[in-house]
């Protein structure tokens, strides 16, 4: 009975030995000298390593994940160059003019290396933000909400704070949307900050979302915090409708009034100018459909202006008429793929050519009972107004502008 329990151990541990995965051989023969990541703030992100074994080192590989919503978790991979040898220190360089990622966003990193005899090590993961350095950030963090900032008081982040929780309540309270993912803010002292902080800015950029990273980054000059409360109002609402949408269907189902339409509304008061426009839009007959206004908006100010305040109104005509549910319910079927027709028509009962007809009798009936309102030229408008231009590339619909001349 020993002899037998004996030979069954030997057995079992010379199967553990021969099934064991190479990667605990591969710990003794090859070993991390040092794995670091540098930031080249806007420009670099060098991840540097550092190895060696009893034998040359012929691979080196390493592995990238960035930060962000995404359907599936995409993991990247990167081949530096180096000489094979026992021992190896080489690096890799992400160069953000070919592939950007915004100030704040997170990503995992590891290394694979290999030798001639075909051990390997897989090294720990590890974390690095990449933080615009150039500045000594202050943090203010309140539920989902966390705001950066670099100049200023305690008491100028509070009041942006303050007026973003207000938006944010103001959309939970009216759509019955509310942010799913944390978000970071960074407030920037002025545009001209902010711009040094991206790759190939635009000279009139004063702020840029990337809803897919949940962030953030806006100059507000410490004098012009009212115009800062607003903006960031703004962003917030394109925030939290891009990510209760998000889906391989919602970003590309969003009719841009409805998106543009929910941001307005997050502000805390419609701007005098914009009602002022929709007012003459209306006298003048100079109205857009709302099946116009589903897809990016005109590039002439006239009518980019109109397109603005129209996207207001017709949001706040179907929340103030139909309620906050209905609201949350067309933008869940515009999440699993639903055309904005189909949502509406299931939500509502009339399509987008009904809610023009809807919203144009009723607006102009509002407008009419209304007596001596004023005109104001479009050239005298202030020039903070919020203009956006939605951005093509990388992110997919994640890089939006705010336009501030």
């Amino acid at each position: 009975m020993t002899k037998w329990f004996t030979q069954l151990i030997l057995a079992t541990l010379l199967l553990i030995t021969l099934t064991t995965p190479s990667i605990a051989h591969a710990q003794e023969g090859i070993s991390l000298v040092d794995s670091s990541a540098e930031i080249y703030f806007p420009s670099a992100l060098v991840f540097k390593i550092k190895a060696q074994s009893q034998n040359d080192i012929t691979k080196l590989r390493i592995h990238y994940q960035v930060d962000k919503m995404n359907y599936a978790q995409v993991t990247s991979e990167a081949w530096p160059h180096f000489t094979p040898s026992p021992e190896v220190e080489t690096e890799w360089i992400w160069d953000m003019r070919k592939a950007n990622l915004p100030a704040g966003a997170t990503v995992r990193y590891w290394w694979t290396i290999e030798d001639e005899t075909g051990d390997r090590l897989v090294t720990p993961r590890e974390t690095i933000r990449f933080d615009d350095l150039r500045y000594s950030w202050q943090k203010l963090t309140k539920g989902q909400l966390s705001l950066f900032w670099h100049k200023g008081n305690q008491s100028f982040a509070e009041e942006l704070m303050g007026a973003c929780q207000e938006a944010l309540e103001r959309l939970s309270r009216d759509t019955g949307a509310y942010p799913e993912k944390p978000i970071n803010l960074f407030i920037y002292a002025s545009t001209k900050d902010l711009r040094g902080a991206m790759i190939f800015p635009r000279e009139w950029t004063g702020g840029v979302a990337f809803p897919e990273y949940g962030l953030i980054a806006i100059g507000v000059p410490t004098n012009e915090l009212d115009w800062g409360k607003r903006a960031l109002a703004h962003e917030l609402g394109h925030m939290v409708t891009h990510q209760i949408t998000f889906s391989p269907y919602g970003a590309i189902m969003l009719p841009t009034w409805l998106d543009e339409g929910l941001a307005m509304h997050a502000e805390s008061k419609a701007d005098p100018y914009l009602q002022s426009v929709l007012e003459k839009a209306i006298s003048q007959q100079k109205l857009i459909s709302v099946r116009s206004l589903s897809s990016p908006f005109s590039a002439i100010p006239e009518e980019a202006y109109i397109s603005y305040a129209e996207s207001r109104s017709l949001v706040e005509f179907l929340i103030q008429n139909y309620g906050k549910d209905k609201m949350l319910r067309l933008l869940a079927l515009l999440k699993e793929g639903n055309s904005c027709d189909e949502a509406m028509t299931e939500v509502y009962g009339f399509d987008q050519d009904g809610l023009d007809a809807l919203w144009q009798k009723y607006i102009t009936s509002q407008t009419q009972s209304q007596s001596g309102f004023q005109y104001t030229s479009l050239w005298e408008a202030n020039t903070k107004t919020l203009l956006r231009e939605k951005i093509p590339g990388k992110v997919a619909t994640a890089n939006t502008l705010l336009g501030v001349p």
